[in-house]
């Protein structure tokens, strides 16, 4: 690993061999990802302070580990309504919160009749329609900013969500064709096909939409795959700039799933797979991994070259993994003191997508300016302000 490829980001050979890096190289590759962490936001950890709103969780397609997908009929699926999704995102701003994470199942309506029907009643046509009416609302009445991950979106769908959308977000997941078939993680699933999704994280590019995505490691890809998936997202941000934060997501077996019996990947495997990560896009964009999925050793990520730890929510639970607690906002900036950094707090787009015009509608920039400093970060005496 010379320091030119620490620049410029490794090959896929590279990242192909680094994945199964051990003892002296292990070493090797932690320090290098921290250098390049170190070269692009120095000693600053971000994290952005939000509310997790659960818009829908009727989805049309059937992943084997996940627990948030519902059917009608089951006494937890739930459709927030606009009274509830509004009293939420009140809710969090009096607590602080500048983010609106709203979370949905994948079109929904293609699949069950009677929720095409509560959608109709209330005059859409579509989830996404519905979205974009609760997007608008929780901006115009609370001033929080929303970041929407609603599935697969057409061109269309993407252009009806953008003027009320700091950034949007969608995960790749895997790029690996062979998580479709009868057994593996993805059957089923038509909105998982990875040239879907890719299409998906394109159209953003040319929209000039910030935009999250990622991986989700320890659904039965191989280490190559996770390498595979890493180098395809390099390819779209260098094409377009508009990948804002990478994330590296670690499965989490759930009991009522397929995927209940599967082995979950350790910390060691999750903090190797974000090093390699990191020197893949080198210094090109945020880097992510959610601290409370690795809760019995969160700091140890800090290792892996990261620059931020993602959304945390002082007012409602991870929805996606309900059985792990957001660490506590005080906790995380003592972990992350005691390992010599700051803590800062952020908005649903990164700071250099607030600091350069053209990434955010001007009305929504116009406010993230109001809470940032120069940095594009949220002005100390406005945390949890």
């Amino acid at each position: 690993m010379t320091r030119t490829c620490e620049q410029t980001g490794i090959s896929r050979a590279e990242g192909y061999r680094l994945m199964r890096a051990a003892g002296g190289e292990l070493l090797e590759l932690l320090s290098a990802a921290s250098r390049l962490r170190q070269a692009r936001t120095g000693r600053v950890i971000t994290y952005s302070r939000k509310v997790f709103l659960p818009l829908t969780n009727l989805c049309r397609d059937r992943c084997a580990y996940c627990t948030f997908a519902r059917q009608p009929g089951d006494g937890q699926a739930h459709t927030m309504t606009p009274e509830e999704v509004l009293a939420a995102a009140r809710a969090a701003r009096a607590a602080g919160c500048k983010e609106a994470l709203f979370s949905l199942g994948d079109k929904p309506e293609q699949r069950y009749p009677e929720y095409r029907e509560w959608l109709r009643r209330r005059g859409f046509r579509s989830t996404i329609e519905y979205l974009q009416a609760m997007c608008r609302l929780v901006f115009e009445e609370t001033g929080l900013l929303p970041h929407a991950n609603p599935g697969v979106l057409s061109p269309e769908e993407m252009e009806s969500l953008q003027p009320f959308n700091a950034s949007l977000g969608l995960m790749l997941e895997s790029a690996s064709r062979r998580l479709l078939e009868p057994g593996e993680a993805h059957y089923r699933c038509p909105d998982k096909v990875p040239e879907v999704r890719l299409a998906v994280l394109e159209t953003a590019g040319r929209l000039r939409i910030p935009f999250t995505t990622g991986i989700l490691i320890g659904i039965g890809e191989t280490p190559e795959e996770r390498v595979d998936a890493l180098a395809t997202i390099r390819e779209l941000h260098q094409k377009y700039g508009h990948i804002q934060e990478v994330i590296v997501q670690n499965f989490r077996a759930k009991g009522d799933t397929p995927f209940a019996g599967r082995p979950q990947p350790s910390a060691l495997e999750v903090v190797r797979t974000a090093a390699v990560a990191r020197l893949i896009f080198g210094g090109e964009v945020n880097l992510q991994v959610p601290p409370n999925l690795t809760p019995e050793a969160y700091g140890f990520l800090l290792l892996a070259g990261i620059n931020d730890w993602g959304g945390i929510s002082p007012v409602t639970r991870d929805f996606i993994n309900p059985e792990m607690a957001w660490p506590q906002i005080e906790s995380l900036q003592a972990v992350t003191r005691e390992a010599g950094f700051e803590l800062r707090e952020r908005l649903a787009a990164y700071p250099e997508y607030v600091l350069e015009s053209g990434w955010m509608p001007e009305h929504l920039r116009r406010r993230a300016l109001g809470w940032t400093d120069e940095s594009g970060r949220v002005r100390r005496e406005q945390e949890a302000a």
